[in-house]
């Protein structure tokens, strides 16, 4: 039927209206459903080190086979770039970020450390932890924060950002503020806050406040058990609200890589990197 040739009555422009408005609400709230799917699964390497540095390449094939998306490296076991770009693409996985020295962000060394991700295909360098000086007063998180913020514009122009990685010290307070809120507020929007949930549950606090008070910088998370009755405890089995954490992430946190890690060693590496994507999976059925 041509449309030109259709007479809709005004009833009927009305109900169709009244259609299309709600089929456009049924889309939004299918979409809203379907978004926490939407967010890839990584796991840092670091939760399975010992495996790769007995067989780098079948502990990625067990990873890819496990139903992992991703994985964050925390060191690349003697292997170039391309070639861990060839393990990585035969087994189907992305890189979502490196743990990035402190020391290969600077001069020549951040050269190479871009070129080396480029190749890897990862946008995300993340500073996993600091030497004392560039944290231990509140003049020294300021500066370094000022570092962060230099960095990231050069490494911007390779579409790649670099980031910051808690553990509980910047949860201390110091001079009456939390290193994490003076780095936070002293750097710049692209520069990530890499919230590990473990280690922020170990200083006392809850990761989603942090979440909330800083939108859009949670582009990725250490998905990481916390309890403080069961130390064997995987996601999903201790006290972590998961769910409100999994909201906020999707709604204003900014994420775009979960990525769980799981160094208790409650299990053998492989089987309890298995068992916390499968309570991952349970949370989010």
């Amino acid at each position: 039927m041509q449309l030109e040739k259709q007479s809709v009555s005004r009833r009927g422009f009305i109900r169709t209206g009244i259609g299309l408005i709600t089929f456009a609400g049924l889309n939004k709230y299918m979409i809203s459903c379907t978004k926490k799917q939407t967010i890839p699964v990584g796991v840092q390497l670091y939760s399975v080190r010992e495996a790769c540095s007995q067989n780098f390449e079948k502990t990625i094939e067990t990873v890819a086979k496990i139903g992992y998306q991703g994985v964050e490296f925390a060191g690349y076991y003697n292997y170039g770039a391309k070639d861990l770009r060839k393990i990585l693409d035969e087994n189907g996985l992305l890189c979502c970020g490196t743990h990035t020295a402190w020391d290969t962000v600077f001069g020549d060394k951040l050269n190479e450390t871009v070129e080396y991700n480029n190749i890897l295909g990862n946008r995300n360098l993340i500073i996993p932890s600091l030497p004392e000086e560039y944290r231990e007063t509140k003049e020294a998180w300021v500066k370094t924060a000022g570092i962060f913020n230099e960095i990231s514009e050069k490494v911007k122009t390779n579409n790649m950002r670099i980031g910051y990685h808690n553990h509980a010290v910047e949860y201390e307070p110091l001079e009456g503020e939390m290193p994490w809120d003076i780095f936070a507020m002293n750097t710049n929007p692209e520069v990530i806050l890499q919230i590990d949930t473990g280690n922020a549950g170990q200083a006392g606090v809850n990761a989603v406040d942090y979440i909330k008070k800083y939108p859009g910088r949670t582009v990725t998370i250490h998905i990481k058990a916390f309890s403080t009755t069961n130390e064997k405890a995987l996601i999903g089995e201790d006290e972590i609200n998961w769910m409100e954490l999994f909201s906020i992430c999707e709604s204003t946190g900014g994420t775009e890589w979960y990525i769980i890690e799981e160094e208790k060693d409650a299990y053998p590496p492989l089987e309890g990197i298995q068992k916390s994507l499968e309570n991952y999976k349970k949370l989010r059925a």
